[in-house]
């Protein structure tokens, strides 16, 4: 599992936490069991769905994971 995951916009958001969560073994139910939500809205998160941010902050913790801001290195043409 990679230490650091750079993250520009819901989708990629969605697409690192599908992939952490398979790193665990996990599937949607198992994931959002602890977090307190349904299959529909971790799979939801997963292709970039708007969610609210206290559900996201639950899935995170749930995959024992955590998010960090930092400044950018240098201005992406993707971010949004």
């Amino acid at each position: 599992m990679q230490s650091r995951i750079k993250v520009t916009s819901p989708e990629s958001l969605g697409a690192s936490l599908r992939a952490l969560r398979k790193d665990k073994g996990l599937n949607q139910t198992e994931a959002g069991k602890p977090a307190g939500v349904n299959q529909v809205t971790v799979s939801s998160i997963e292709r970039g769905i708007p969610t609210r941010v206290d559900t996201l902050f639950r899935l995170l913790a749930a995959l024992d994971l955590e998010l960090v801001i930092q400044p950018r290195e240098k201005p992406d043409e993707d971010a949004w």
